[in-house]
C-alpha cells in the first residue's frame, strides 16, 4: 500500500466501507516505517502497539455500523513539539530528554483523533524548532527522500519527509517562519500555513511565537490536508486569539479550484536575491497562470527591507522564555539558540513593540497590494534544497547563505494564509516551490488557488524511495 498513490479522502472511504481495515492501513505504516525510518530518521518515536490499539477501536465502530470520522484509519505523524498522549514531547532537545509522556493530547491531535485518524509516532525537528534544517544533538539529521544527502527543510522536516516517503499520509506541522511551507517545498509537497490561529492551539501551555506560528497538516497534495484541516479549524475556548469555524467547508470548495482574475508575481519580494536554478522553475508558473485565465502583474517590490530582525527580535524574546529556566544546562543547547535568547536579554519592551509594530506596517502594505490583486505568488525559498553538510545554511547562486528562507517569514508576520506547491524540479533534480499568500482571512482563495495550480502543473513525480 502506498499512500502517495491513495488521495486520504479514498483511504479513509475504503476503511468506512470494509474494503480494508484500519489494522492493515496502520500496519502497512508500520512496515514502512520500519523500512525506511532508519535512513532518513523521519520519526523519532513510534509506538506500534498504541496504534494497531487505535486502529482496532476504529474498526469496532466500523463493524457496529458508526462512522468514525472523514479520517477513519489514517496513519498520521505528530511534529515533536505537539502533545500527543502516550509519548514524551522532546521538541528535539537533550533539555527534555527522558521526560514523561504526554497525558493529553493537544488541541490539534485530539482533534484529528476524533476524526478517526491513528497516531503512529512523533517526526523529527530542530532543536525547539528554530531552524530550516531539521537537525539536532538528540536524534541526529532526517534525510530529504528526494536526495538523501540534501536537507529535508524545517522546522516541520521530520512530518515533511515521512509524508514524501510515503511513511504516513499525514503529519503535523507549525509554521512561525516557514516551518511548514519551507519542507514542504523541499519535500516536493504542497504545504499550507492556514490564518493565524484558524487552527488553534490552546491547552496548557501558552503560544509559543507571540502570534507568529500557526499550526497545519502536512499532506502530499492540497486536497489531502484540507480533509484533516476541515475536522481541526473551528474555536477553542482556551486560546484567546482562536478564529471562528469557517462558514464554508474548505474541502467542498476545492470541488471547482480557481486562481483570481489578477494576480501579482514578485520574484524576490524587493530585498533579496533568488537562485538562478530556482528561479528558472518558479517561473514557468506565470505561463501556467496565464493559462489559467490570470491576468498576472509583475511586483518588484513588496516590501522595502528584509523584516529578518523584526522577527528575529520577536522570536528570541519567545526563546528566551522557553530556555531560561534551563539555563543551567545550556552547554547542551544548539549555540545559535543559547546566543539568540541571550540577544533577547539586551532587548528593550520597546524595542519588542516596535517589533510588533512592524507586523502592523507590512500587513498595510499587503491591504494596498490586495486593493488591486487577490493572490501574490513568489518562490518559497531562495535557494534548493541545501546539501546537510552545510548544517543548515543554504546556497544562492554559488554563494552560501546561512538566510536561505527569507521569503517566507515575512507573512508569519502579517499573519496569512500562505500555501507553496511543487513548480517542478531543477536540473539537479530538486524540488522547488512556489508560494501563494492571500489576504488577512481569505484562506479559501489560497486553497483554491492552489489547488488549481497542483493540478495544472501536473507534477506526479514521487521520491524514489
Amino acid at each position: 500500500m502506498d499512500f502517495r498513490s491513495v488521495p486520504v479522502a479514498e483511504l479513509a472511504r475504503r476503511v468506512r466501507g470494509k474494503e480494508v481495515s484500519a489494522r492493515e492501513v496502520v500496519t502497512a505504516s508500520l512496515e514502512r516505517i520500519d523500512a525506511l525510518n532508519p535512513d532518513l530518521l523521519a520519526f523519532v518515536a513510534v509506538d506500534a502497539q498504541r496504534a494497531l490499539e487505535q486502529a482496532g477501536a476504529v474498526d469496532q465502530i466500523v463493524a457496529a455500523g458508526g462512522d468514525p470520522g472523514p479520517l477513519a484509519g489514517v496513519p498520521i505523524g505528530v511534529k515533536d513539539s505537539e502533545d500527543a498522549a502516550g509519548y514524551p514531547t522532546t521538541f528535539g532537545s537533550e533539555l527534555l530528554a527522558g521526560g514523561p509522556p504526554a497525558v493529553h493530547d493537544s488541541v490539534l491531535v485530539a482533534r484529528l483523533r476524533a476524526a478517526g485518524a491513528v497516531v503512529v509516532g512523533k517526526t523529527n525537528l530542530p532543536e525547539f524548532a528554530w531552524t530550516a534544517h531539521t537537525s539536532n544533538s538528540l536524534f541526529g539529521t532526517t534525510r530529504n527522500p528526494w536526495a538523501r544527502d540534501h536537507s529535508a527543510g524545517g522546522s516541520s522536516g521530520g512530518s515533511a519527509a515521512a509524508v514524501a516517503a510515503g511513511m504516513v499520509p499525514l503529519a503535523t506541522g507549525s509554521d512561525g517562519g516557514g516551518s511548514i511551507r519551507i519542507p514542504s517545498a523541499c519535500c516536493a509537497l504542497s504545504g499550507f500555513k492556514p490564518s493565524h490561529d484558524r487552527v488553534p492551539a490552546g491547552g496548557a501551555r501558552a503560544a509559543g511565537w507571540l502570534g507568529l506560528s500557526s499550526k497545519g497538516v502536512l499532506g502530499r497534495t492540497v486536497e489531502d490536508a484540507v480533509v484533516a484541516l476541515d475536522a481541526v479549524v473551528g474555536p477553542e475556548p482556551t486560546d484567546l486569539q482562536s478564529l471562528p469555524l469557517p462558514e464554508a467547508s474548505w474541502r467542498g470548495a476545492l470541488v471547482e479550484p480557481r486562481v483570481p482574475a489578477r494576480v501579482a508575481w514578485s520574484p524576490a519580494l524587493g530585498y533579496t536575491e533568488v537562485d538562478r536554478s530556482v528561479m528558472a522553475v518558479a517561473e514557468r508558473v506565470l505561463g501556467t497562470l496565464d493559462a489559467l485565465g490570470a491576468d498576472v502583474v509583475e511586483v518588484g517590490t513588496v516590501f522595502d527591507e528584509d523584516p529578518l530582525d523584526d522577527w528575529l527580535t520577536i522570536v528570541s524574546t519567545c526563546l528566551l522564555r522557553t530556555l531560561e529556566p534551563y539555563e543551567a544546562r545550556w552547554a547542551s543547547v544548539t549555540p545559535v539558540l543559547v546566543s539568540t535568547a541571550e540577544r533577547a536579554r539586551t532587548l528593550s519592551a520597546s524595542r519588542l513593540v516596535r517589533a510588533l509594530d512592524r507586523c502592523h506596517e507590512m500587513n498595510l502594505r499587503l491591504v494596498e497590494l490586495f486593493r488591486d490583486v487577490r493572490l501574490l505568488v513568489t518562490p518559497t525559498t531562495a535557494g534548493a534544497p541545501p546539501p546537510n553538510s552545510l548544517g543548515g545554511k543554504g546556497v544562492v547562486n554559488g554563494v552560501v547563505d546561512p538566510n536561505w528562507v527569507r521569503l517566507t517569514y515575512p507573512f508569519n508576520m502579517t499573519r496569512s494564509p500562505a500555501a507553496t506547491v511543487c513548480a517542478g524540479l531543477t536540473v539537479d533534480h530538486l524540488p522547488v516551490g512556489v508560494q501563494l499568500i492571500g489576504p488577512q482571512h481569505a484562506d479559501l482563495v489560497v486553497l483554491r488557488s492552489a489547488a488549481a495550480l497542483e493540478q495544472a502543473i501536473g507534477f506526479q513525480a514521487i521520491a524514489s524511495v
